[in-house]
């Protein structure tokens, strides 16, 4: 066992899981893949030949949820084989992904597919923390004061304040007003790290955030980041659902994704402007350049510049899209329980 690598409180952990997943007391090779301070710990290790992800979680919390969620997933072929979990040691090994680029072309058909195949697997575990967009419509003492903090921060001028939550207000009373719609999610699919493409096949990783949501949360998040036009849209919903999407699946969609503007707008703007004063005049990637850009993983959101410049182009793509005919038709539609 390599304790220049492995946390040393962590190697009798790695040295079990090892022994359990292969009969072998030790990897062969290892290279450290931890992203960054305060992450997870992950590693490639090489155990007879093959390689495998080695993830250590550092951060606190039940691991009960999350490896349940992550074995379904596995079981179901959209997450690599989980060789070992251990919810004591927060240890898992599974298949190691060696990822390809994956053209936008080809994930419009095959990530709806996947989240369709996710979403119809049996009732993930609730959660007792969202990191969601679904967050926004959670009443209580935590979402008012994360709206309260933000309207209290000044980073965005009055007249867009006064938008934003004007437009939320009408846009979570609707929403609110909906039949739940839940199923077994994902819910960090924001990044495109979460999703490999091996050359053949398309696999969603760390499993971390995942409990049972509404299906939209996903949905919306992954096609803000990919969809880019009407053609486009028609043919994400057609790949998910099976066929042409009706009015109200259309609308709920539309409502869902604004909220996703919403949230990680909010977020992202908090966080990296730490209280000072962002820079508006400071020029902006178009919206879907910029998503482009992040897809292929040209774009990393450690610093505290580029979480602005992302909650700004949220920000923008949702300015413009909360002026539109199409915002108020979408309301339009849901507040109608029995109409298009």
């Amino acid at each position: 066992m390599d304790d220049f690598i492995i946390p040393q409180e962590q190697i009798a952990g790695v040295t079990r899981g090892i022994k359990k997943a292969f009969g072998v007391a030790a990897f062969d090779d290892i290279r450290d893949l931890t992203e960054r301070p305060g992450s997870n710990r992950a590693f490639r290790i090489v155990v007879k030949g093959p390689a495998y992800l080695l993830r250590i979680n550092t951060r606190p919390g039940d691991m009960t949820r999350h490896f349940s969620c992550m074995q379904a997933a596995a079981e179901a072929g959209l997450a690599p084989r989980v060789h070992y979990a251990s919810t004591e040691d927060r240890i898992s090994i599974t298949d190691f992904v060696q990822a390809v680029p994956f053209p936008v072309t080809d994930a419009l058909l095959r990530l709806p597919a996947a989240l369709r195949a996710l979403h119809a697997l049996s009732p993930f575990p609730v959660a007792h923390f969202n990191t969601t967009c679904t967050f926004l419509l959670t009443k209580g003492p935590a979402l008012d004061g994360f709206l309260q903090k933000f309207r209290t921060a000044n980073i965005l001028p009055q007249p867009d304040l006064d938008l934003l939550f004007t437009r939320y207000t009408q846009l979570a009373a609707v929403y609110s007003s909906l039949d739940p719609d839940l199923a077994p999610s994902h819910n960090d699919l924001f990044k495109p790290d979460n999703i490999l493409f091996d050359g053949r096949r398309l696999w969603l990783v760390d499993w971390e955030a995942a409990f049972q949501n509404d299906r939209y949360a996903d949905l919306a998040v992954v096609a803000n980041m990919l969809v880019a036009n009407e053609t486009e849209e028609q043919m994400y919903l057609y790949e998910y659902f099976g066929a042409p999407p009706g009015s109200r699946q259309v609308a709920r969609f539309y409502l869902m994704k604004q909220l996703a503007h919403m949230f990680y707008a909010i977020a992202f703007l908090s966080l990296g402007s730490a209280g000072e004063a962002i820079d508006w005049r400071e020029p902006l990637p178009a919206y879907y350049d910029f998503q482009r850009r992040f897809w292929r993983r040209e774009v990393d959101l450690a610093d505290n510049h580029s979480k602005t410049v992302y909650g700004r182009v949220h920000w923008e793509q949702l300015r413009h899209n909360l002026r539109q005919p199409r915002f108020d038709e979408a309301l339009r539609i849901l507040s109608n329980p029995h109409g298009s």
